[in-house]
């Protein structure tokens, strides 16, 4: 069971003003990290507007005395073990009441004015339950970053991309993304949710632990009848990989399990069936790639992804029938291909250059 969070803050008269904004922070032993960007959030984030919250995932850093000692006006929650991304999120996001919430990442560093524009755009557009700012790299500002770069695209297959990042593949930013635009998905290292709407899609799903839990929870904010989108006013800068490096055969595993699941979960009948054969092939092909590689520990990790997915499917979604409700070509952002042909095979580097169907 989930052990309720401890709160700390010596000053929750903040909490009474029921601003607009939660902007809830997700931490674990990533102390470093606040003490660099969390000043600068402060500093450009009107206090009229948002609130911020901080929710240490059994960090053993020290994070949550150096809060309370040297930020007492700021609201903190403190879980008794690391619940991952989404567990973490879903206990600290039950306690939230402003109109919106934003997940941010402790490793990003905000612009002035970065939340007004944000904000505005869906007040503008109430059928917009995310949105997502354009994240580009900390340590190369003119490149986008990994996780996110300008919104989330997803194929027919069920493999997760990115408008200016298609795998290792990562463009640089020429304004090449210029306008608002629906998308599939909005990156869990900074996104605007429309409270109500998250917890009417049941929120973030604690199974995933870590990674593609927000293009599950996406998924179904759009089967729901919302609609998530890209943002290119503001900007934010990720430094990235600060919990578990990309070449982490954990990560890996973390993803190939993970995508199992989003699939199962949001796909019924014999679209479901379809798709999860066809990525036991893809993943199949690419554990053998890793083992050709000399990757042993990659490849068990894919191997080890399956497993645990199987044995998930047969004790907790035996009987899980899938959202049912829209199927995902009728999504924005959704890929009719294959981004593994257009990758491996086409050589398609550019997302500009895949033929995408309106």
């Amino acid at each position: 069971m989930v052990t309720p969070e401890v709160e700390i803050s010596k000053n929750r008269d903040n909490l009474k003003m029921k601003p607009l904004v939660t902007i809830a922070i997700l931490n674990w032993n990533s102390l470093d990290f606040l003490k660099k960007f969390l000043p600068v959030l402060i500093d450009r984030t009107p206090i009229d507007l948002a609130h911020i919250v901080i929710i240490d995932n059994g960090s053993t850093d020290g994070t949550a005395g150096w809060v309370t000692a040297d930020y007492p006006d700021i609201h903190l929650m403190v879980l008794d073990r690391n619940y991952g991304y989404a567990g973490g999120y879903a206990i600290a996001l039950e306690k939230i009441s402003t109109r919106y919430v934003v997940l941010l990442n402790s490793d990003i560093e905000v612009p002035e004015k970065w939340l007004d524009g944000m904000i505005q755009f869906m007040e503008d557009h109430p059928a917009a339950s995310a949105l997502a700012p354009k994240i580009l790299s900390y340590q190369s500002p003119r490149q986008f970053e990994y996780a996110g770069a300008a919104g989330g695209w997803i194929d027919r297959f069920g493999f997760p991309f990115c408008r200016g990042r298609i795998f290792n593949s990562i463009e640089d930013d020429n304004g090449q993304y210029p306008t608002p635009e629906k998308i599939f998905w909005a990156s869990g290292a900074c996104m605007l949710v429309r409270t109500e709407a998250y917890r009417n899609a049941g929120g973030l799903d604690p199974e995933f632990f870590a990674h593609m839990e927000e293009i599950d929870l996406c998924w179904r904010l759009q089967a729901n009848g919302g609609e998530i989108w890209y943002f290119p006013d503001t900007c934010v800068y990720h430094v990235g990989g600060g919990t578990l490096p990309n070449e982490s055969p954990y990560k890996l595993f973390l993803n190939f399990r993970n995508n199992l699941i989003l699939l199962h979960k949001n796909l019924h009948g014999s679209l479901r069936r379809r798709i999860l054969f066809s990525r036991q092939v893809f993943d199949g092909i690419a554990a053998i790639q890793y083992l050709i590689k000399g990757k042993p520990r990659y490849f068990n990790a894919v191997l080890r992804a399956h497993s645990e997915f199987n044995k998930m499917r047969k004790d907790r979604y035996r009987n899980y029938k899938g959202t049912g409700i829209r199927e995902p070509y009728t999504f924005s952002g959704y890929y009719h291909g294959s981004i593994v042909v257009a990758f491996f095979l086409k050589r398609i580097r550019l997302f500009r250059n895949l033929r995408i169907q309106r």
